[in-house]
């Protein structure tokens, strides 16, 4: 392990937190089933730095996605910044002090002067998220926020979305089996690039290779659901829907990271601010988030985990 590794339980949840990892969460596990929640990690976790892809990581466990989920070029006064790979707090090592079941966690953007905060709390069943985001630097700056929940998935585990939700779109999709990128799709049966139909909220197998990144409209009723179904376990994603507008939907039964022996199977639902992956497509699209100098917002999120028969 690399650094200190931090852990929060109750009678039914225990967390287990890197800071420095980027603050990672590397573990979420229901103690009734003895049932592990998140994406384990594909390769040994070690330090990362400021260039690596994410696909070059251990790609595991929940991460925050900040200021942009994509690499992308950003324009400051006077400079064109590089944004890396999913942002920059995944690599960086995290402030933090721990209080039994709650954890305050903080570390400085690499790229952006951003300082974001996370407050964590476990009580019952239910894994607490705020967060709270301020512009140390001396300029406005645009940004853009993801959750990055990996959770474990198994062939026939059950996507559910409240009934609001009826269309996808496209972000990426591998072997463009849902098309290209703005394509849109009924929610939860799509067709695919061959004229075939696959419902979207069943999961696949290892076996598959898929990947498939969509965004829809996050539900007024402020949540989404991951049920595993052999496992006996639902984990709902919890949200504010007014904050975080948007919600991603991470598909992965074997289709990512191409070229690696280890490969995901799981499910991310991810808040999230804008309806794409890069900060730069976000503004130019005007769905940035733009703080000014010393401003900062402030949100959160829930993981609610509870039994299914």
């Amino acid at each position: 392990m690399v650094g200190a590794e931090l852990e929060m339980q109750t009678d039914t949840l225990r967390a287990t937190v890197l800071p420095a990892l980027g603050g990672k969460i590397a573990s979420l596990r229901w103690l009734p089933g003895d049932v592990e929640l998140l994406q384990q990690p594909l390769a040994p976790y070690a330090l990362r730095n400021l260039e690596m892809g994410f696909e070059e990581s251990d790609a595991s466990g929940i991460d925050e996605c900040l200021p942009s989920v994509a690499g992308c070029a950003v324009t400051l006064p006077g400079r064109v910044i590089q944004v890396p790979d999913h942002g920059d707090f995944w690599r960086l090592e995290w402030e933090y002090t721990q209080t039994g079941n709650e954890m305050r966690m903080a570390a400085m953007g690499a790229s952006l002067p951003l300082r974001l905060e996370r407050l964590l709390t476990l009580d019952g069943s239910t894994l607490g998220m705020a967060y709270r985001v301020m512009n140390v630097g001396d300029a406005p700056l645009e940004w853009a926020w993801a959750a990055h929940p990996l959770l474990a998935a198994e062939r026939s585990d059950r996507i559910v979305l409240p009934a609001s939700v009826d269309k996808v779109l496209v972000e990426g999709s591998g072997q463009r089996r849902l098309g290209k990128k703005g394509t849109v799709h009924g929610w939860p049966v799509a067709e695919l690039s061959g004229g075939k139909h696959v419902d979207l909220s069943v999961a696949g197998g290892i076996e598959d290779s898929v990947g498939d990144k969509l965004f829809t409209r996050a539900p007024a009723e402020g949540w989404a659901a991951l049920e595993r179904v052999k496992a006996g376990v639902r984990i709902e994603v919890q949200f504010d829907a007014k904050h975080s507008p948007w919600l991603g939907l991470w598909l992965c039964y074997g289709g990512w990271p191409k070229g690696k022996a280890n490969r995901q199977q799981c499910v991310a639902l991810e808040p999230c601010t804008a309806p794409m992956d890069s900060l730069a497509e976000a503004t130019a699209a005007g769905l940035a988030r733009r703080l000014k100098p010393g401003e900062s917002d402030e949100w959160g999120m829930r993981i609610l985990v509870s039994s299914i028969s």
